[in-house]
């Protein structure tokens, strides 16, 4: 008998809309050779070592359809494809991946497969993928593996390469309005909607979020002064250049003061409520560590609390936390903040934990203000005394119902007067739901670029949905951020299709850009001469922020390796069903195949868009069943079955009679143009374009609803117009 092995015969990065789903995937091609004669249920012990390992498989459904369902698929004989499948989603999903789409199929030759999972990196479902094979293999051999450790290293790799928490909550809003996203390079650049009409954002900062704001919210003296100037209650400082300079400005303002880094962030080397000369002095050094310059502020009587301000309103509030710790006479202040602190599963040292893992070092202000209680981090504080720890630190606790109508307004006007569209607003308050005035409280900071995760996670009360609030406030409801998207594919007759389209898009007085077999072209201007249904050089048309409108040629071969290059499209046309001849190399299978893959082009057509579909070709018109929007049929014949029962119940169709070419929805006719006309016929029989050339850009104008004369115009102008 063979050594029972899974080999991996190719990986393929599918990155648009495929013919498995809408998402980016990652196809695995393998060959389980001897495994093909040994289901799940017929290898000793492999089940009780997988689940035993994997103790998560529970919750997968499968086909079955509820939870549990994949085990019973184990226990009934499945093959190691399938369990292939669901092992590397379920590792992706330890690892902090959550993708829960997944298939498995008979790619034709015996013991060959494809498997498929959704990815959100490339990198991370390829690693996966080995990952998972291995597992199995251990699994079946009864092998030691170190399940915890390849899963701790597929998240150190979810957490260097996918996007972050923060950016991805305002992707997933984005999303859920079909906003599309594309991300711009390995960080959190990401372009919301496609080409003029797209947004940019950078975690919390966004397009509107101007440089100069961002150099103002640096600089907190300066801030302060703008606030100032404008009403907002600010505490009383100085920037101070030595230790001897900041106890004199703290005798200035008058004590209690804070010390901090003008430039400083997320609370570090700032120190609070200091009277004493040495304290002062001493903190001087530790904010020095941690900024380009310090200042001395007035001591402002309350709690910190950090306001998220989207526009012109308050999204989310959070208070900061103060930590301590109680003597018990035994261990020592660094080991009762491991034991009664640090211990807490809602710390850690990654992003995603809401409280950070306290760690003491000659930097921080905890050493400060354990100093200033006598303390060190070796002394055994006696039972029942409570050591404070931390003033300051988490903005941790979320208190956005709380907010006084008055504060929430101050916090406004703050990222208004510094110039920021997306603000997080520092605030000093002894009570967050009364007026600041009546209290003494003040604004101490406004920062660009905000940390989001603590409103998304905050160790104690609601969630708030701040990645919505962010996408509401870059698109107003009905906008989408979407520009006219046509997609064409056929059997190798639809690069003229698609140019003379791009034509009547330009004529129309939108930018336009095309990606054909003829190359990459750009507002009628020829880019590159080649490879311009490449899935990269294709998208490249969503990316530029001057393209109003965009046409995409594909064919088979490009749906197959790399996906369509748009998540979506206004008009969607398939021609005529192309061929499994010459995709061997894909594994498509026969020609009866090719209609299952086709139809992708017609999923992703918008609910409110159009299919335009070729009547005369079976196959193809059968496609109009999975329409989501409407259905435009053409064919040369207007006596077509398929034509007159489509008119016949409403729906729009196009055909050519007596050299006329006629769009027709019930009652009402429209002739566009004669085949007979001298510059009509001179393009037939140049060859520059055919009748159906000219059929199926009539019925794509009609979709966008260019008018018939634009159409008219447009043909006979077709081929006037420079490309290079």
């Amino acid at each position: 008998m063979n050594a029972k092995n899974i080999q991996f015969l190719r990986m393929t990065h599918l990155r648009g809309p495929n013919i498995w789903t809408y998402r980016p995937v990652m196809e695995a091609l393998i060959d389980i050779g001897a495994l093909e004669d040994f289901p799940s249920n017929t290898l000793p012990g492999f089940n009780q070592r997988l689940t035993a390992w994997l103790p998560g498989l529970i919750e997968h459904r499968c086909s079955v359809g509820e939870r549990g369902g994949f085990l019973q698929r184990l226990e009934e004989g499945t093959w190691a494809g399938h369990v292939l499948e669901h092992v590397a989603l379920e590792l992706q999903t330890q690892a902090g991946m959550q993708t829960g789409f997944g298939k498995a199929r008979e790619a034709g030759p015996r013991g060959i497969y494809k498997v498929v999972i959704r990815t959100r990196h490339e990198a991370v479902s390829r690693s996966a993928l080995e990952t998972a094979r291995d597992l199995i293999l251990a699994a079946i051999e009864d092998r030691p593996f170190d399940v915890k450790a390849e899963i701790n290293r597929l998240k150190q790799m979810v957490d260097s390469l996918c996007i972050g928490p923060s950016t991805a909550s305002i992707v997933d809003a984005a999303s859920e309005r079909s906003i599309p996203a594309i991300r711009l390079n390995d960080g959190n650049l990401v372009q919301l909607g496609h080409g003029a009409q797209q947004r940019r954002i950078w975690t919390a900062e966004t397009d509107r979020t101007s440089a100069i704001a961002e150099g103002i919210s640096k600089d907190k003296d300066l801030t302060k002064q703008l606030l100032s100037m404008c009403g907002v209650p600010v505490p009383q400082g100085q920037i101070v250049d030595s230790p001897a300079a900041a106890w004199e400005a703290a005798q200035d303002i008058g004590l209690p003061v804070c010390v901090k880094p003008t430039d400083g962030n997320h609370a570090r080397g700032v120190s609070l409520e200091l009277s004493k000369q040495e304290d002062i002095e001493a903190a001087y050094d530790i904010a020095l560590a941690e900024g380009s310059e310090v200042i001395v502020e007035s001591f402002i009587l309350g709690e910190e609390h950090r306001l998220l301000v989207v526009g012109d309103h308050v999204a989310a509030a959070n208070k900061g936390e103060t930590a301590s710790v109680v003597g018990d006479g035994v261990h020592t202040v660094s080991e009762l903040i491991e034991l009664q602190i640090n211990s807490d599963p809602r710390r850690g040292e990654e992003e995603d934990f809401p409280l950070d893992t306290i760690r003491l070092d000659e930097h921080t202000t905890s050493v400060l203000e354990l100093k200033r209680q006598g303390l060190t981090a070796e002394s055994v504080p006696e039972a029942g005394r409570s050591v404070l720890i931390m003033r300051t630190g988490n903005m941790a606790l979320d208190v956005t119902d709380e907010v006084h109508p008055d504060v929430a307004a101050q916090a406004v006007l703050a990222a208004r007067v510094v110039g920021l569209d997306i603000a997080g607003v520092d605030l000093v308050a002894q009570d967050i739901s009364q007026p600041l005035a009546a209290q003494g409280g003040a604004i101490v900071e406004v920062n660009a670029g905000p940390g989001l995760l603590m409103h998304l996670k905050p160790a104690v009360g609601q969630p708030r949905p701040v990645g919505q609030a962010i996408a509401n406030h870059l698109f107003k409801p009905a906008d989408t951020g979407r520009i006219p998207v046509v997609g064409l594919i056929g059997d190798g007759d639809t690069t003229r299709p698609a140019t003379l389209v791009s034509w009547l898009l330009h004529l129309k007085g939108l930018y336009t850009g095309l990606a054909c077999a003829d190359g990459l072209f750009m507002n009628q201007r020829r880019l590159q001469s080649h490879g311009g249904m490449n899935w990269e050089n294709a998208q490249r048309l969503l990316i530029n922020r001057s393209v109003q409108a965009a046409v995409f040629e594909s064919d088979a071969r490009h749906l197959l390796a790399e996906g369509l290059p748009y998540d979506r499209c206004q008009v969607g046309v398939v021609t005529r069903m192309p061929k499994a001849q010459g995709l061997d190399d894909l594994y498509a299978g026969s020609d009866e195949k090719m209609p299952g893959y086709v139809r992708t082009q017609i999923d992703v057509i918008l609910s409110h868009g159009t299919a335009v579909l070729n009547a005369a070709d079976d196959q193809v018109a059968d496609l109009a069943r999975h329409c989501d929007g409407s259905v435009i049929f053409y064919a040369d014949d207007e006596k077509n079955p398929r034509l007159v029962a489509h008119l016949a119940e409403g729906g729009r169709v196009a055909f050519w009679r007596d050299g006329q070419l006629v769009l027709s929805e019930g009652s009402r006719e429209s002739l566009v143009l004669s085949n007979k006309r001298p510059a009509v016929s001179r393009l037939l029989q140049d060859g520059r374009l055919g009748t159906d050339d000219m059929l199926i850009a009539a019925c794509v104008a009609w979709a966008l609803d260019i008018s018939t004369d634009l159409i008219r115009a447009g043909v006979k102008s077709f081929g006037q117009h420079t490309s290079h």
